[in-house]
């Protein structure tokens, strides 16, 4: 019976190691996929203790055999991993010129893109205080932020807005925090601002909210500590386009620079070539937030995409993208840099080919850890 359990959990496992090189075929197997992907060193372990025991039985070599292969593919995305890293400094210096990332006593900068020994320990940070203030109201209901800052920090700081994802429906300011008070230990201060939803509120409201928030940062700095001049915006998948829209049609000198981690760049594009329906409608999603498709509403399609928006006086553009992606597909990051390769403007595409939709939950993950190395080294550059 033993042998018999051994061999059942051999072959779980063996099914969630092969998507770290097949795309997700449904919505939970995407879900698996990031556990597979960023925390695959962890269960490569486990594959390793079933080899230990048994392994001489008739089941015990099937066991074997299943635990090995997963074992292999399991730290694939660490091997990847530094194949991305190895180049990743140079490309950033290209990119944006030198960067020295900001430090603080007990909270100095990740010294490389990728190490082995951060991914089983937690990031030193001193105390980050959080604080939730209104930034505007909206048919009497006030709409809030949380404002991150290191505890008796500097005077005044650059300010990182963190736009959370969540199709433009869901998700909250709450949402994936490390890299908030990561940021703020090391001397910046960090907003992130919750945003009206679609259906109920479509397309232009997010943004009229994200615009809202940075309006009333700029006109509260003083208070804040913020320093008003030097402003990144960052979003995540739907908060990445918000964050990328902003940044493109503002004109606000203060915005220094602007992140898209897996963000999409062109509904338009987006609706004709939507992901798979089993994992994802993005169908139905575009037409909740924009309120119809792209024959009834057109303008909208157009007004929404960042894509459309790049020009001469874009602000410099860090993409995170990973490639087998299945809710935004990474031709979006692509064209993105497309275009403002054509337009001159700087700017960095980050590909990681192992990586999926939400690969950096995982703080310290493969993918955590390259996305906070090159964000980290980006705002400083651009606030310098």
């Amino acid at each position: 019976m033993i042998g018999v359990i051994r061999v059942v959990l051999a072959i779980v496992l063996f099914l969630l190691a092969l998507l770290t090189v097949f795309p997700a075929p449904t919505y939970w197997a995407w879900e698996a996929s990031v556990v597979a992907n960023e925390w695959g060193h962890l269960l490569a372990i486990i594959a390793v203790l079933m080899i230990l025991p048994g392994w001489h039985e008739g089941s015990g070599k099937v066991t074997v055999a299943l635990a090995v292969l997963s074992m292999l593919l399991l730290v694939s995305p660490l091997a990847r991993s530094h194949a991305i890293a190895r180049n990743l400094p140079a490309r950033m210096i290209e990119a944006f010129g030198n960067q020295e990332p900001r430090s603080a006593a007990g909270a100095a900068a990740l010294a490389t893109p990728v190490s082995i020994g951060t991914l089983f320990r937690k990031s030193p940070s001193p105390d980050v205080q959080k604080t939730t203030m209104t930034y505007v109201v909206r048919d009497g209901v006030p709409i809030v932020l949380d404002l991150y800052r290191r505890t008796n920090g500097a005077t005044t700081a650059p300010l990182v807005i963190a736009v959370h994802g969540g199709s433009w429906r869901t998700g909250t300011r709450a949402d994936l925090p490390a890299l908030n008070s990561y940021l703020a230990a090391r001397g910046y201060v960090v907003a992130s601002p919750e945003y009206r939803f679609a259906p109920a509120s479509p397309h232009p409201a997010a943004s009229e909210d994200l615009d809202a928030a940075i309006s009333f940062l700029e006109s509260n700095a003083g208070r804040l500590g913020i320093d008003s001049t030097r402003i990144v915006l960052l979003g995540r998948s739907a908060g990445a386009q918000l964050a990328l829209l902003s940044a493109y049609t503002r004109k606000d000198q203060n915005i220094r620079g602007v992140v898209s981690l897996y963000g999409p760049t062109d509904q338009k594009w987006g609706w004709e070539h939507p992901s798979n329906p089993r994992v994802y409608n993005s169908t139905i999603t575009l037409e909740q937030f924009l309120n119809g498709d792209p024959s009834t509403q057109p303008g909208a399609y157009r007004t929404s995409s960042p894509l459309n928006f790049v020009g001469a006086d874009s602000p410099p553009t860090l993409m995170i993208h990973g490639a087998v992606d299945p809710l935004v597909s990474v031709r979006q990051s692509e064209r993105l840099d497309s275009a403002l390769a054509a337009a001159h403007r700087p700017h960095l595409f980050i590909e990681l080919p192992w990586a999926t939709h939400g690969c950096d939950y995982v703080f310290n993950g493969p993918c955590g850890q390259i996305s906070t190395y090159a964000i980290e080294r980006f705002i400083a550059g651009v606030t310098r």
